[in-house]
C-alpha cells in the first residue's frame, strides 16, 4: 500500500518551453481577465522581490512549519521549475530562507511560490530568484516530515497540479492549465490590442467611451438629480 502523506512522485509532465514562453511579457491582470477573473491565488501571497514568476509547477506539500521535503524537492527539480509549496498557510515558522534560496538559484530553478513564510527577507528581497510568499518570520522550521512531492496542492485558495503554468508579477499570481494555455494566449493578445487602442485614445485626449456605463445605469434605473 502506498504511504499516503509521505510520498515522492518523481516523474511529472511539463509543458513545452514554447508553450510557457508564450506568456512571457503578459501581465497577470490581463491573463486573469481572460479567465473570467477567477484564476488568481489569494492576494495574501505577495512578491518578495521584483522578479516575476513564469514556469511549470513542481509541487510540494508539507506539514505546518516543516520543510524536510523542500530540501528534497530542490534536489530533484529541474531548471525552470517553480517550487509551489503548500505550507498550510503557516505564519509561525519560515519554510525557506537564504540557504535554500541560494541553492535553488544555483540550480537555475524558476522560483518559489509559498503558502507560508520566508525569512532572511533583506537578502531574499535583493535576489534574482523570483519568490512569492504569504509572510515572513525569523522562526526557523522543523525538519521532521512527512510530506509529499508532485501531488495536487492548495495555494492561496487555488488547486495547483504538477506541470501547471505559474505566472506571477507585482499584481499577484495566476494558475494556468497547460491544455488551456494556447487558446488563452490568443485571447490575451486580442485583449492587449484592444487595451492598447484605448490607451492610445486617452493619450490623444479623446477620453473613454462610456456609452456602456450609461446603458448599465439605465438598466438599473439610476437617477440623475440636479438642484
Amino acid at each position: 500500500m502506498s504511504n499516503i502523506g509521505f510520498r515522492v512522485f518523481e516523474d511529472i509532465e511539463r509543458p513545452s518551453t514554447e508553450l510557457i514562453q508564450g506568456f512571457a511579457g503578459m501581465q497577470a491582470a490581463t491573463v486573469g481577465d481572460c479567465m473570467n477573473k477567477m484564476a488568481a491565488i489569494d492576494s495574501s501571497i505577495q512578491r518578495v522581490n521584483k522578479q516575476n514568476l513564469l514556469g511549470p509547477a513542481y509541487t510540494v506539500k508539507v506539514p505546518s512549519g516543516d520543510n524536510l521535503l523542500i530540501f528534497l524537492a530542490i534536489e530533484k527539480a529541474q531548471p525552470g521549475d517553480i517550487l509551489v509549496i503548500d505550507g498550510e498557510g503557516c505564519m509561525d515558522r519560515a519554510l525557506v530562507g537564504e540557504v535554500l534560496s541560494k541553492w535553488a538559484q544555483s540550480k537555475k530553478l524558476g522560483g518559489f511560490l509559498i503558502d507560508g513564510c520566508i525569512r532572511d527577507y533583506e537578502i531574499l528581497s535583493q535576489m534574482k530568484l523570483p519568490i512569492f510568499a504569504k509572510g515572513r518570520t525569523p522562526n526557523g522550521p522543523y525538519r521532521n516530515g512527512p510530506g509529499e512531492i508532485n501531488v495536487p496542492v492548495s495555494i492561496g485558495g487555488k488547486v495547483v497540479c504538477p506541470g501547471d503554468i505559474i505566472l506571477g508579477d507585482g499584481d499577484g499570481v495566476i494558475v494556468i492549465k497547460p491544455e488551456e494555455a494556447k487558446e488563452l494566449q490568443q485571447k490575451v493578445l486580442e485583449l492587449q490590442n484592444r487595451e492598447e487602442a484605448i490607451l492610445e485614445k486617452i493619450e490623444k485626449g479623446k477620453g473613454l467611451d462610456l456609452n456602456w456605463v450609461y446603458e448599465k445605469l439605465n438598466q438599473e434605473h439610476c437617477e440623475f438629480i440636479k438642484k
